[in-house]
Order: C-alpha cells, then structure tokens, then sequence
C-alpha cells in the first residue's frame, strides 16, 4: 500500500522527485537493486517494491546480495535477506566474491571495487539496464567533502550515471532522502537488522566527515550545514573559482 507508514510517505514523495528530476526508473527498465543487508539498501529494495505497483511505468526488479569471504556471518546474512525477499515475492540473486588476502586480510577500497565489480557482472548477465544503490543525501555530501579533503577535487555522486558506453545506468533513488527518515523507517517496518557487517564502518574517514558534519550542525543549530552542501553542487560560481593551486607538482 502506498504511504504505509508516515515516514514511508515523505520517503516515497523524495523519491519520486528524484525519479522525475533525473529520470531514474523509465518504462521497460529491469533494475538490479544493490542490498546489503544494512538500514539504507532494505529501505530502497522495500519502497522500490512498493512503488512498482503504483507507478505509472513498469519495470522489473532484482534484488542483488554480494558476499565476500571477509564479512562475519555472511552466510547468515544472505539466509535472512533470502526470507525477506521470499517474503515481498521479489526475485534475487546472490554472488560470492574473494576479497580476502592469504592472511585474511583486505583494504576498504579493494572490498569495494570487487563488490561494484560483481554487481555489475551481475546485472550484465541478467540484462539489467540499470544498477539502483541505495545511496542518500547524507553520503553524497560526506563523499563531496572527502573527495575535497582527501583527494583535492570537487566531485560528488550522480544520482545518475551512465556506464560501459551507456549499457548500465547506475541510478540512486535516494539522493534526496536524509539518512534520519531512513533511520525512522527502518524502525517503523521493523526491518531485518544486524545483516550487514563492514569491519571499517567505525573506523573510515567517512565516519570522521560523518562526526564532522554532525559537530557543525549542533554548533550552527540554525543552519543547515548539510542541506547547505547539498546544495552547493548545484550553484557552482565560476567567476569566483579562478584559482591556480601553486602548487610544484
């Protein structure tokens, strides 16, 4: 039913904004929803399921689970979000990957990049046009700022971003949906939980722009310092960005 629940609601409607600004779900698309198993990825697979019946176009959906030799429980994990899957009748895949190195070890990066690698080997092999990760508002101001910090350049992610010459469109429902609602939803459906285990989630740079963000927020409790970034992207002053970096390399 569309709207269940209240945060469901205003979640939906951010998501069709975006859907119309960027025109992410289009008539025909048969989308490849990347889960985790965490907050954000079931939010996404759970209203993209929910607004397949409603929209005015259709499109296919196939839920996509990527496990790793270097997850704790993975196993585990893929079993619940099998259940839940079952549960909503929505077709899935599960793709097992090596990540881990002789000494059981690996880098943040590498899991990552052979994550993104499996998904879209995945999707090619189903005929997915389009790959849907559940990345929100929250991440795409955190990767500006890091992306700023870390490696000296102004990018962000696309809510829309055509791959490999335009075969597969990777398309982010989410962009507009702050991670709050998402925290609030998750409670609302009373989501599956403990199904995703990322060994660097505490300890990442991305969780010190995270703790940096939320730090300025509540010490500008009237400006919001998030919105304000987000936005940014957009209101790009070239005539104040005459800048040569001086720099001797």
């Amino acid at each position: 039913m569309r709207g269940e629940t209240k945060t469901g609601a205003r979640i939906n409607s951010r998501i069709g904004r975006a859907i119309h600004d960027y025109g992410l779900i289009e008539d025909g698309d048969k989308i490849l929803v990347a889960v985790s198993g965490g907050k954000d990825s079931l939010t996404l697979v759970t209203l993209l399921k929910e607004i397949q019946g409603w929209a005015p176009v259709g499109f296919q959906l196939i839920a996509a689970h990527i496990l790793s030799d270097f997850q704790k429980d993975s196993e585990k994990h893929a079993n619940s979000l099998a259940e839940m899957f079952k549960e909503m009748s929505l077709e899935h895949r599960f793709r097992k990957i090596k990540v881990a190195d002789e000494e059981k070890k690996t880098t943040c990066f590498w899991c990552s990049w052979n994550r993104r690698k499996a998904l879209f080997e995945l999707a090619d092999e189903l005929g997915c046009n389009k790959v849907a990760l559940g990345h929100h508002k929250d991440d795409i101001v955190e990767t500006m700022l890091m992306n700023m910090l870390y490696n000296g350049e102004i990018s962000a992610m696309n809510p829309r971003q055509e791959l490999f010459d335009g075969k597969i469109t990777v398309i982010r429902p989410l962009c507009y949906v702050e991670e709050k609602m998402i925290v609030e939803f998750a409670a609302e459906k009373n989501l599956p939980k403990h199904t995703c285990s990322c060994p660097f989630a505490e300890h990442s740079r991305r969780k010190f722009i995270k703790d940096f963000i939320q730090n300025a927020e509540k010490n500008t409790p009237k400006i919001n310092i998030k919105t304000n970034v987000f936005k940014s992207i957009s209101r790009i002053r070239s005539d104040y960005l005459d800048i040569k970096t001086g720099d001797d390399e």
